[in-house]
């Protein structure tokens, strides 16, 4: 574990954006049962933290992607990230919809997006993998390069691992589910003897409702 996600996951515990709870697990909109519920849009709303974030994002981008053009926002979560970034990397910004305006333009795109321009995707939270790769392909139909995604926090899933490397797309996450569970045991926030139930939905997390 590195200690940036360390500290990330450290401030994300903190300030409750990501909550663990083994014995009443959360529903996702998905319909899956899960032991972990993240909600990072909290971040926002604590300085600091917010702080801590955006400077390690655009750490990331500055090493990992120093040739990109330009940063685009995933909406509506990842607006916010990829309008700071953008300002502190002083880049272009856009940001992308999940379908277009039923109104005015039918924009789903939002900014300008130029011929082979390479673009950094910016998100909060990656799970399956499916609604950001969307974005991406909607920004290389515009004619874009997406040359990466950056996101908060990755649960990791083998499904959103393989869709991402058969897209070609590398993801950079700023912390992830193994650091963040390992860390809520080590203060006492989880059992120790739930880390085996918190490996088995890391595993199959579509399978473990009622498997708990």
């Amino acid at each position: 574990m590195s200690s940036g996600a360390i500290a990330i996951a450290e401030r994300l515990l903190q300030i409750q954006a990501v909550k663990l709870n083994v014995e009443q697990p959360f529903t996702w909109a998905s319909g899956w049962q899960s032991p972990i519920y993240c909600d990072n849009r909290r971040v926002l709303s604590f300085p600091h933290a917010r702080d801590l974030v955006k400077s390690e994002m655009c750490s990331v981008i500055f090493e990992k992607c120093p040739d990109a053009d330009a940063i685009a926002g995933v909406a509506t979560a990842g607006i916010a990230w990829g309008a700071l970034v953008a300002d502190q990397l002083k880049l272009p910004f856009m940001y992308v919809r999940s379908k277009p305006k039923d109104h005015g333009m039918g924009n789903q795109v939002e900014g300008v997006v130029t011929p082979r321009q390479k673009v950094v995707v910016v998100e909060d939270l990656v799970s399956t993998g499916k609604s950001s790769l969307s974005i991406c392909e909607v920004l290389r139909e515009a004619g874009a390069e997406v040359i990466a995604m950056v996101c908060i926090f990755s649960y990791g899933f083998d499904e959103a691992n393989e869709a991402f490397n058969q897209a070609g797309i590398p993801v950079y996450n700023l912390s992830d589910y193994n650091t963040l569970s390992a860390l809520a045991i080590e203060k006492g926030l989880i059992k120790e003897e739930h880390t085996q139930t918190l490996l088995n939905w890391r595993a199959n997390p579509s399978g473990w409702t009622g498997k708990h």
